[in-house]
């Protein structure tokens, strides 16, 4: 498939459409929260192969490696900062009505920098490398989507992330599956 056409197809629902909509499936909210809490997983990028997966589509390597690195920084600058600053108000937002209505700012602007992240992934799934797409088709042989989003996602940390793969939690373990079933009928539906 050409660059164009797949473009085009990634345009038809776009990152952050596709994002809020599963998101918002039965348990996914919770399982992303309990991967991104106990696994390391950058929600944003996991809902961002999950997009294109249900495209049945893929990052190049060499390519997400180097778009990784922006988003990593992104996260670890804008939106990790905002997110610890919410729930550290927390409790205080209990207790006073002007706390907990500067917490939802926070929290606003928490899901703006989010968005914009997703904004980011989608620019670069559209846009190529030089001459080189970034994209390449998905192998019909393909894992099951929970084993899929795993290899995408820590492909560099196999030997190294403990939390992922060393010793297996009961609550990430299921987190995965509850991902992996959202996605798979997608997959089976072609």
């Amino acid at each position: 498939m050409s660059d164009s056409n797949r473009s085009k197809r990634l345009q038809q629902t776009p990152l952050w459409d596709f994002a809020c909509a599963f998101y918002a499936l039965d348990d996914v909210a919770p399982a992303c929260l309990t991967l991104q809490d106990q696994a390391g997983v950058d929600v944003c990028e996991l809902l961002f192969h999950a997009w294109l997966y249900c495209q049945r589509l893929k990052a190049k390597p060499v390519a997400l490696a180097r778009e990784r690195l922006a988003r990593v920084r992104w996260q670890r600058e804008i939106t990790q900062p905002l997110r610890a600053l919410r729930q550290t108000l927390k409790g205080q937002a209990q207790q006073s009505a002007s706390i907990a209505a500067l917490r939802e700012t926070i929290k606003h602007a928490e899901l703006a920098a989010e968005k914009e992240n997703l904004d980011a992934w989608q620019a670069f799934a559209l846009a190529p490398q030089s001459d080189i797409s970034t994209l390449e088709e998905l192998d019909e042989s393909s894992k099951k989507a929970s084993v899929w989003l795993r290899c995408q996602l820590f492909c560099d940390d196999f030997a190294t992330d403990s939390r992922v793969f060393d010793k297996p939690c009961v609550q990430v373990e299921n987190a995965w599956e509850v991902i992996g079933t959202r996605l798979d009928p997608v997959k089976s539906a072609r």
